[in-house]
């Protein structure tokens, strides 16, 4: 994490994550325009589900738009709804263009796909109608390049990203920022603070060519870094230092919250990260930080009504020990696991 910071950081503080899990490996290029499934397409054909997805005891006709043999399989009429690579041959797109009664998705369902919808469906089958799995299950890859018409101004790859998107609007980059407000830049998205005068200064009378890298490596050696990214952290895993419920009495979790900003300023391994947090106390010899690291399953709220159902609330919390952790280390929102 923290080297990709040391190799720049653009105006959004979220785009160096982005470079850092995403950056591509070498010059390879793509078309622009390829349709992605999880992205372009998955939204689109959710629509058609209620008739033709899981559950096989509301599916008609035969035919599961939810996979790709589904799509794919010859039905009883001897159509396909989905012929890879041949969108004119395809079931669907003839459905989605009806003007009669066979029209899909039909009008009585008040479920209209627009002319753009319908062209990403069109693409996509073109393009061989590839499926994916949940974004959470899939492998994030280096994706290639973006081409992009100024092939001088991209200095890390991140930059072929932004300036493929700025050519596609019709517009051209800035020009480079100057030291103060480069230094300014940094030190609020490292450090969540803004620099110092002296600071601000000593930037300004580096003249040497790594005097910008000089400046990120002391900022992320500073106990600010951990604060600014345990912030985060701390938001996603809903820590308050109240009880959220009623008369929000304050409590005293602090301790975890320091465990957290101490974590980061070690730069601890994520694996390490996420075992202490959900498992510390079940470690062999176990140590107090790492019994304190489960606090995690403890930022819940906390009811003191008098009438309080002991039981009642005792699941409560653990249904939102379960989403939290499905939503932060899993990607997936597991509400509909509480009653599904």
């Amino acid at each position: 994490m923290k080297s990709a910071i040391r190799h720049g950081l653009l105006g959004a503080s979220g785009l160096w994550l982005v470079a850092a899990l995403f950056a591509p490996a070498g010059a390879s290029q793509e078309p622009a325009h390829r349709i992605e499934f999880n992205r372009d397409v998955r939204p689109i054909i959710t629509k058609c589900f209620a008739c033709h997805g899981p559950d096989t005891n509301t599916g008609l006709a035969g035919l599961r738009l939810d996979s790709f043999d589904g799509a794919t399989k010859t039905l009883a009429s001897g159509n396909r709804a989905i012929v890879p690579g041949k969108p004119d041959e395809s079931e669907l797109i003839k459905r989605i263009h009806a003007t009669d009664y066979s029209l899909m998705p039909p009008a009585s369902s008040n479920k209209i796909l627009s002319a753009e919808e319908k062209q990403v469906l069109r693409d996509w089958i073109a393009q061989g109608a590839e499926y994916k799995q949940h974004w959470a299950f899939v492998k994030p890859v280096r994706p290639a390049l973006p081409r992009v018409k100024d092939g001088a101004w991209p200095k890390s790859p991140i930059d072929y990203f932004v300036l493929a998107k700025l050519e596609e609007k019709g517009l051209k980059p800035e020009k480079e920022a100057d030291k103060r407000t480069l230094i300014r830049r940094a030190t609020l998205d490292i450090t969540g603070l803004p620099p110092t005068r002296a600071e601000v200064e000593a930037f300004l009378s580096d003249r040497s060519p790594n005097a910008y890298e000089k400046v990120v490596d002391r900022l992320l050696a500073t106990p600010r870094y951990a604060e600014r990214m345990a912030m985060d952290w701390m938001d996603y895993s809903r820590y308050a230092d109240s009880n959220g419920y009623q008369a929000d009495y304050e409590r005293y979790q602090w301790r975890w919250r320091d465990w957290v900003i101490d974590a980061f300023d070690k730069n601890m391994p994520y694996d390490q990260f996420t075992i202490e947090q959900l498992a510390g106390d079940m470690l062999p010899n176990a140590t107090m930080d790492q019994r304190l690291a489960t606090g995690f399953s403890r930022n819940h709220r906390i009811n003191t009504e008098g009438g309080v159902i002991a039981e009642e609330w005792r699941v409560e919390t653990v249904i939102d020990r379960m989403e939290t952790t499905s939503a932060v280390w899993l990607g997936l929102t597991a509400g509909c696991a509480r009653c599904h």
